[in-house]
């Protein structure tokens, strides 16, 4: 019997040296990857992963800003940012909107979203409410207007005296209300606002997400008897929840800044800090006090916090069964 040698089977020689070519780096890959990979990646070091180590570097420091002396401390800035009550305080005013603002805004984009798109007769053609571009283009308008100009704009709205809500409470024998000014109403107005300019943003990527999913499948629900919440809650929403997803990383990050909307309505942080963020603590710290080591120590912390609200939606969105099958 005579031995057959696999290595040298006829046409391997051929697809080796396919393979050969395959991995042989040419001008035009290098010079891709080179614009699009190498470029891009050393941007991002240099003006973002770079100033953020710098930033960790000033935090275990003394400096004060506007001087040469890097004195090492050590963790003394970090003992010192949860000594501070008004940094605490502020980070809990955080973690509020960083609860509230997401939930209220996904869920009001997520109902708008499908009342533009699915929302309309419940006989013949899948469609949208009567009038829907109409209400797409009204309630994305906020978004376009910048944050502090939204701001300004509620923070007059919300004047005591003379302010467009009262005055139009009044018509009704509603006595005067210091909205921001008052502990009580100071954060909810505030999250208000804030919903009231985001939510049309992500209505518009609901609306988007929501085009994406094939008419059969609502029309399916629609035959089977689904009502209309019951087609939102297990068709839509398990269908775009990557989108909804992206939606509360977003809104999150958003919320645990805040400090336009915050500083627009209510610049010294209402009664009691009521709506006193972190980013106006750091720059209190930082600019009117000179304390550049401990700001930095409270920016650390602020980052900290925000990639672990977004670590944690992540977490919950793959613990809810993200990627699996799902049906009405």
């Amino acid at each position: 019997m005579t031995a057959v040698n696999l290595d040298s089977r006829p046409g391997d020689g051929n697809a080796v040296a396919r393979r050969g070519r395959r991995k042989k780096l040419t001008f035009d890959k290098v010079s891709f990857f080179a614009v699009f990979l190498g470029i891009p990646m050393v941007l991002y070091l240099v003006f973002v992963v770079s100033p953020f180590l710098q930033a960790i570097y000033y935090s275990l420091t003394s400096w004060k800003g506007f001087d040469n002396v890097f004195t090492f401390i050590g963790l003394d800035n970090y003992a010192k940012v949860f000594q501070d009550d008004n940094f605490v305080k502020a980070m809990m005013n955080n973690l509020i909107l960083a609860v509230i603002v997401p939930i209220v805004t996904v869920v009001i984009a997520l109902v708008f979203s499908s009342l533009v798109t699915v929302g309309g007769p419940s006989r013949g053609q899948i469609r949208g409410l009567r009038g829907s571009s109409f209400y797409r283009v009204v309630s994305f308008f906020p978004y376009v207007i910048p944050a502090i100009a939204i701001g300004l704009i509620w923070a007059q709205v919300y004047v005591p005296n003379g302010g467009l809500l009262n005055g139009a409470l009044g018509l009704f024998g509603v006595d005067k209300i210091n909205w921001l000014g008052d502990e009580a109403t100071a954060m909810p107005v505030s999250i208000f606002v804030i919903v009231w300019g985001m939510v049309g943003f992500y209505m518009v990527l609901f609306i988007a997400a929501i085009k994406g999913v094939p008419a059969e499948i609502y029309e399916a629900a629609r035959i089977d008897g689904a009502g209309r919440f019951r087609i939102i809650t297990s068709i839509t929403l398990p269908l775009i929840r990557d989108n909804v997803q992206t939606a509360f990383v977003y809104l999150g990050i958003m919320a645990l800044d805040a400090f336009t909307y915050m500083a627009a309505l209510n610049p010294n942080g209402g009664p009691n800090n009521a709506t006193w963020v972190m980013p106006q603590e750091i720059l209190q710290i930082a600019f009117a006090k000179g304390q550049f080591g401990l700001a930095c120590a409270m920016a650390v912390v602020a980052a900290v916090l925000t990639l672990a609200f977004a670590g944690l939606v992540f977490l919950i969105n793959r613990l809810t069964g993200a990627g699996k099958d799902t049906s009405y």
